[in-house]
């Protein structure tokens, strides 16, 4: 297999070199070491240091101010080539699971258009829970699992956690692995913060299911799909909810965010008297 190569560049000038390297070499251990397991890709991610220059063969994502209403974080060349948008927050690091998140996306599925059949999920109570039809669902990897309570770090920054094929069994089975975390402990689970979305069978439009923010999750029919791919469909639809999700959850993360900063300055602190011992 050809490897896929992946450039995190920065076109807002508010994120540091050393903070934008730190991360691609986290991104990169995270698809070169964690993805492999369970998806059929090989990739690295690097650190592009000149937005106006994209060298050829890269798929870039670039770390941006802002996004216009509607518009997600995944997207398309006009040769239909896949890139992302990530927005940076000043003072934060939490772009860093948005950029993991599309990251591991677009090499899942690049085109973005990629079904898995399998059985069909409603809403039962406050949960959900298997149905009796079938759904031919669209692989976004992260989306069940994208909320920040179920990330995990490398390097000190937080990275997504995304679901395995096993996503998909028509019944659990003991032993296997739902997302890479564990987060995820059956086919077609939804955590609290995700989402799923799928083709209706009956009438060939695309609904989801939303569980972004607190409170039970809601049924959400999307209707029938237009646009270059059913990903950039779907993110029209639902990347202003989730992001509005994850601000309206963020505040029980807090403690966790003190940590991993405290981590990645012990780090940086580790890395500059290690320098000394080649000095």
């Amino acid at each position: 297999m050809l490897p896929t190569r992946v450039g995190l560049v920065d076109t807002t000038g508010e994120v540091d070199t050393q903070t934008l390297t730190a991360v691609a070499a986290a991104l990169n251990t995270q698809v070169t070491r964690d993805l492999p397991q369970y998806w059929t890709v090989s990739a690295s991610v690097e650190y592009l240091p000149d937005p106006h220059n994209i060298p050829q063969g890269v798929w870039p994502v670039q770390l941006v101010k802002s996004l216009p209403p509607g518009e997600g974080g995944f997207h398309m060349t006009r040769r239909n080539q896949p890139y992302a948008k990530i927005i940076v927050s000043p003072g934060s690091n939490e772009w860093t699971v948005d950029a993991s998140h599309e990251t591991i996306e677009m090499l899942v599925d690049p085109n973005g258009n990629r079904l898995q059949a399998s059985t069909s999920i409603e809403i039962v109570g406050d949960g959900v829970q298997d149905g009796t039809d079938s759904f031919e669902y669209l692989v976004e990897a992260c989306d069940p699992c994208e909320a920040d309570a179920y990330t995990y770090q490398i390097g000190g920054f937080s990275m997504s956690d995304f679901i395995t094929p096993h996503f998909y069994d028509l019944q659990a089975t003991p032993g296997a692995r739902y997302s890479f975390t564990g987060a995820i402990t059956r086919p077609r689970e939804i955590l609290p913060g995700g989402y799923i979305s799928w083709t209706n069978p009956t009438n060939n439009e695309m609904d989801q299911i939303l569980w972004v923010n607190p409170g039970p999750p809601v049924y959400n029919p999307l209707g029938p799909a237009t646009g270059g791919s059913l990903r950039l469909f779907v993110e029209e639809h639902t990347h202003s909810k989730a992001r509005e999700g994850r601000a309206a959850r963020a505040g029980g993360m807090a403690a966790t965010r003190s940590s991993r900063a405290a981590y990645r300055e012990m780090l940086v602190a580790a890395g500059k008297a290690r320098a000394g011992h080649y000095t």
